[in-house]
């Protein structure tokens, strides 16, 4: 196998297509696709989002200090991807995309109804990278789907739910499952 050295760049994916939502009024309710999104830790649940400072959202978040971390589906991908690269400065994102925001549940901010799952944060800290600001959030509560939802084991199966990947200026669904964690140690019976 031959490899090269390749230029300094952001080359981990797949991630996780997210739409996030902030603003705390319904006259400054937006939305923004974020890929550089991701979870720092178990035990309190906590998670970032990579913010550009000059996007229309990102006083919104700073100053509310909360965001939502909506996961999207195969069926939101175009919405997904019209909400990253248009700005809620100059359009209504809720009317162009037709998602439907609802009332926060912890937080002020909405969440995206057509989402199978979002995730409430509130912001901890900033950290400035250069490029990006990086927002580290605690997450106060998860709104899942019931239909995703096994009610013999409630256990959410997102693999069911057609999740959105981004990798590399592309948009990608989930495959099929190769094994369960811990698969490859799992004695037979």
């Amino acid at each position: 196998m031959s490899k090269r050295s390749w230029k300094p760049g952001t080359m981990i994916y797949p991630l996780p297509a997210v739409l996030v939502t902030c603003g705390s009024t319904v006259a400054d309710l937006n939305m923004l696709t974020v890929a550089w999104v991701g979870t720092l830790c178990t035990n309190p649940a906590m998670c970032y989002i990579a913010v550009r400072p000059e996007r229309h959202s990102y006083p919104m978040i700073k100053e509310n200090m909360e965001f939502t971390i909506n996961l999207t589906t195969a069926d939101m991908a175009r919405a997904t991807d019209w909400a990253g690269v248009r700005s809620g400065k100059d359009y209504n994102k809720w009317k162009e995309t037709g998602l439907t925001p609802a009332a926060g549940q912890m937080v002020r901010c909405p969440y995206i109804e057509e989402s199978p799952l979002s995730i409430e944060c509130k912001v901890s800290s900033i950290l400035p990278l250069g490029s990006h600001h990086v927002f580290i959030a605690k997450v106060v509560n998860v709104i899942a789907d019931e239909k995703y939802i096994d009610p013999a084991t409630d256990s959410f199966d997102l693999g069911a739910a057609g999740l959105l990947n981004y990798t590399h200026g592309h948009y990608y669904t989930q495959g099929e499952p190769l094994g369960r964690f811990g698969f490859s140690v799992k004695k037979n019976s």
